[in-house]
């Protein structure tokens, strides 16, 4: 049973094409969304139908949130808040009442069990959608932001844009990266891959390229308000 996960791909179809035609090609038998699909992105409305034609099951980011109801004070550097919601209201204006709907009601974490191996995921922590756990966090900080809700043998979120697998006490925990937007310096899409064969479990990160510069031009044909900043994210994978 080999399972992907994928989540953080804010609203670049492009890069998500391309992760999911490499994951085709693994042969993967399921497919998992951790959040965060459409905003900051040229294509909120494809990624959302991308999405949905996978027929699985999908839970909602931080940046889903936002698309519902808007960025408040305290979410984001206060010079931020007006353009981050300029942002929110460009892509409000480019998706129907019924996706945001779908948005709104994503639930917030999955638990399930594959073959003995038992899995939580959740996009940022198990009671938030909008905590931040960095790589480099020690391992007592991740066994309380990340693990102490729920038992698992694997533990699986987004949100910081930075992969990352961890062994703790027994358990794995893993960062997917982004899809869309990574933040780690390396120019291509990031996601991840549990493989489980008869009792053997390994966990890996995958790298895809894709081709970044039409992303960069979709940007700029759809006219999104804050484009210089995310050319330079896109083109560095650095915020």
């Amino acid at each position: 049973m080999k399972i992907a996960f994928i989540s953080d791909i804010h609203g670049n179809a492009n890069a998500l094409e391309a992760v999911l035609e490499d994951i085709n090609k693994k042969k993967v038998d399921k497919i998992l969304v951790l959040g965060d699909i459409a905003y900051r992105g040229p294509e909120p409305k494809r990624s959302i139908e991308m999405v949905q034609q996978l027929h699985t099951t999908v839970i909602k980011g931080n940046a889903d949130e936002w698309v519902v109801r808007g960025v408040k004070e305290g979410e984001v550097p206060d010079h931020a808040l007006e353009l981050m919601n300029q942002e929110r209201d460009w892509i409000i204006s480019r998706i129907s009442d019924t996706d945001i709907d779908y948005l709104e009601n994503l639930p917030t974490e999955l638990t399930f069990e594959e073959q003995g191996v038992t899995f939580h995921a959740f996009h940022a922590t198990p009671t938030s959608l909008f905590d931040v756990v960095l790589p480099n966090a020690d391992d007592n900080e991740l066994e309380s932001k990340l693990m102490a809700e729920k038992a698992a043998h694997i533990y699986l979120y987004g949100h910081i844009h930075k992969s990352y697998i961890r062994n703790v006490n027994g358990k794995t925990v893993v960062n997917l990266g982004s899809v869309g937007l990574p933040f780690d310096g390396i120019t291509k899409a990031s996601y991840a891959i549990v493989n489980i064969n008869d009792g053997h479990v390994s966990t890996s990160i995958e790298r895809v390229s894709y081709d970044y510069e039409k992303t960069i031009e979709k940007y700029k044909e759809v006219n999104y308000p804050n484009i210089d900043m995310m050319k330079n994210i896109i083109q560095n994978a650095k915020n």
